[in-house]
């Protein structure tokens, strides 16, 4: 028997002293929160301040797990996603995430029009405490499961 096979992803909320929200924006899907894939044998929080670090130039300090999404179409991924504090570094762009920037919640809304991107920047905004489980297909965007997992 095959042995199930899934990409994991780990993406923050990045906040910073002024409570705006870091966002990058991707070639092809335009503005989002730092994301990126967990490389083999790297556990999930050394891959989230890895790829915020990566993407952007800027250290942070990971806070609470805030949603778990399943990608259920190929290839499958768990998106596990974070909230996170800016710590120190400046932002800097590269040939992966050519613009980025400090947005208010406001601004930031706007700006991503993706709807899964969009919907993972929502569910990070409303963040209450209960971790979010969504399990969902991208095209078109339809959840399959929308439920907490505490």
């Amino acid at each position: 028997m095959d042995q199930p096979k899934h990409v994991l992803v780990v993406g923050c909320l990045v906040r910073n002293d002024a409570g705006q929200v870091l966002l990058i924006r991707h070639h092809r899907r335009g503005w989002e929160i730092p994301q990126g894939r967990v490389e083999e044998g790297e556990d999930l929080l050394t891959a989230a301040r890895r790829e915020v670090l990566e993407e952007t130039g800027v250290t942070v300090e990971l806070g609470p797990l805030a949603a778990v999404w399943s990608k259920l179409t190929p290839p499958t991924a768990l998106i596990f996603n974070f909230l996170a504090t800016w710590r120190q570094g400046n932002l800097t762009s590269s040939e992966e995430c050519p613009e980025l920037g400090w947005f208010t919640s406001e601004e930031a809304l706007l700006k991503v029009t993706h709807p899964v991107n969009r919907d993972r920047l929502q569910t990070l905004l409303d963040f209450d405490g209960s971790i979010v489980y969504r399990a969902y297909t991208p095209k078109p965007y339809q959840l399959v499961v929308d439920t907490f997992l505490t």
